[in-house]
C-alpha cells in the first residue's frame, strides 16, 4: 500500500470515529431513534458535523449539511448510520444529499430499520454517489444494539447487571451492609443507568435494600429514566425511597387481583400500576413486551437473585453486564447472583459469546451477549 494510501486510510478512520464520537452525544437524547453522527469532509478539510436528537428532529446529516453550506458540494459524508430513504417525522435524508452534490458517503453500517434497510444505500448509488460501507463497523453496531433489537422485535434489549464476589456471590446470609464493588465500579454503573431507558427491578430487592434506582450522572435526558418494579402483590412499603418524588417515571407491575386499595394509593403518589398475568410473578416476557409497548428501548435489570433466575429462565435476558470485586464469601448460605429453575446440565449451559473485559482499579467485569440481537432474534 502506497503511503498516500495508508494516510487516507488513516485520516477516514479519524473522521470515522468522529462521527461515532458525535453520535454518542446522543445518549439518552436520541431513544427511541437510533444515535447518528454525521461529520462532512471536503479537501481534507472539515466542513459539518451534526449528531441527532429526538427532540431536535433534524437528523445528524441534515444539520452538517445545513452547517456546510455551500462547502457541502463536492465533500464526503462519514456517518454512523445508513442515511434514511422514507418520510418520517422528517425527509428523506438521501434525498437531502443528493440535492447538497456530495459525492462520497462512507457509513459504518446498515440501518436494521427495516423500512431503510439497504434501501437508502441503494437510492444514492442510483444518483451517482460513491458509497464506502463497513468502516468501524463493529463499534456501530455497539452503539446503536438498542435499536436494532428494538426495530427487529419490538422488545427492549434487556442487560442483566449485577455485582459480585469471585465465587458468584450477591449477598451475604447473615449481614449484608456495605457496597460489593469499589467506588470507580458502582460510577460505571451510573453511567449504565443514564445509556438505558428503564431499570427493573423487584419487590425483594426493594424489600431488601431500599434503592432509590435513579440515574444520579447529573447529564441530560430526553424522558426520565424509567423505573419499573415487578410487584406480584404489591408489597411495596408506602415509606419506600421508590415513592419518593415520584414523576411519572416509576411502572409497577403487579399479578391480576391484587389488593385494588394498594393500587389506588399507589397511583395517587404517581406510579403507574399495570397488571400482568404469571405464576408467582409477573412474567417476564409478558414484562419486556409491555415495555416493549411504551417505546422502551433498553432496560437494565438490577434485581436479586430471585428476578435474575426468573428472566434466565424465560430467556428475556439479551446480554450480561457483570461486575467482580477481589472478594470471596464461600459457604452454602451466601446468595447466589440466580436462582430459579437454572440449567440441569453442563452441556445446555448458556453459552455468553463476544465478551469484553473492563477494569475498574482491582475490581472488573464481564461483558458478554447471550444472542446476537442483529441475527438471532
Amino acid at each position: 500500500m502506497m503511503q498516500e494510501d495508508i494516510n487516507h486510510a488513516e485520516q477516514s478512520l479519524q473522521w470515522m470515529r468522529r462521527a461515532l464520537e458525535l453520535a454518542g452525544q446522543g445518549t439518552a437524547l436520541a431513544s427511541p431513534n437510533p444515535m447518528v453522527g454525521a461529520v462532512l469532509v471536503r479537501d481534507g478539510e472539515v466542513v459539518g458535523e451534526g449528531f441527532h436528537t429526538f427532540e431536535g428532529r433534524k437528523h445528524a446529516e441534515i444539520i452538517a449539511i445545513e452547517t456546510a453550506g455551500e462547502r457541502a458540494r463536492g465533500a464526503t459524508l462519514f456517518i454512523n448510520l445508513e442515511p434514511c430513504c422514507h418520510h418520517g417525522r422528517t425527509g428523506p435524508c438521501t434525498e437531502a444529499i443528493v440535492a447538497a452534490g456530495i459525492t462520497r458517503v462512507i457509513a459504518a453500517m446498515e440501518d436494521p430499520n427495516p423500512l431503510v434497510s439497504g434501501k437508502g444505500f441503494a437510492q444514492l448509488r442510483q444518483a451517482g454517489v460513491e458509497m464506502e460501507i463497513g468502516l468501524c463497523r463493529d463499534e456501530a453496531r455497539r452503539l446503536n444494539e438498542a435499536f436494532a433489537c428494538y426495530m427487529r422485535t419490538k422488545l427492549p434489549l434487556v442487560t442483566l447487571k449485577t455485582a459480585m464476589t469471585l465465587d458468584g456471590r450477591i449477598a451475604a446470609p447473615d449481614d449484608n451492609s456495605g457496597w460489593v464493588t469499589s467506588e470507580d465500579a458502582r460510577r460505571h454503573v451510573q453511567r449504565q443507568r443514564h445509556a438505558h431507558d428503564a431499570i427493573w427491578t423487584g419487590i425483594g430487592t426493594v424489600l431488601a435494600d431500599n434503592p432509590q434506582l435513579t440515574d444520579r450522572t447529573g447529564l441530560p435526558r430526553r424522558r426520565p429514566l424509567l423505573r419499573v418494579l415487578t410487584d406480584s402483590k404489591l408489597r411495596i412499603p408506602t415509606t419506600a425511597r421508590m415513592l419518593e418524588r415520584v414523576k411519572h417515571d416509576l411502572l409497577i407491575l403487579c399479578n391480576p387481583g391484587a389488593d385494588l386499595e394498594k393500587w389506588r394509593a399507589l397511583e395517587k403518589r404517581g406510579a403507574q400500576v399495570c397488571a400482568v398475568p404469571g405464576e408467582g410473578r409477573p412474567d417476564p416476557r409478558l414484562v419486556v413486551a409491555e415495555l416493549g409497548r411504551r417505546e422502551i428501548t433498553s432496560v437494565l435489570l438490577e434485581a436479586g437473585a430471585e428476578l435474575n433466575g426468573a428472566a434466565f429462565d424465560a430467556g428475556v435476558v439479551d446480554k450480561v453486564f457483570l461486575y467482580y470485586a477481589p472478594k470471596i464469601l464461600a459457604g452454602r448460605d451466601a446468595l447466589p447472583m440466580a436462582t430459579g429453575g437454572g440449567i440441569r446440565a453442563m452441556r445446555d449451559a448458556i453459552e455468553v459469546r463476544n465478551v469484553r473485559h473492563h477494569q475498574y482499579g482491582e475490581n472488573f467485569a464481564v461483558e458478554g451477549y447471550l444472542r446476537d440481537v442483529y441475527r438471532d432474534h
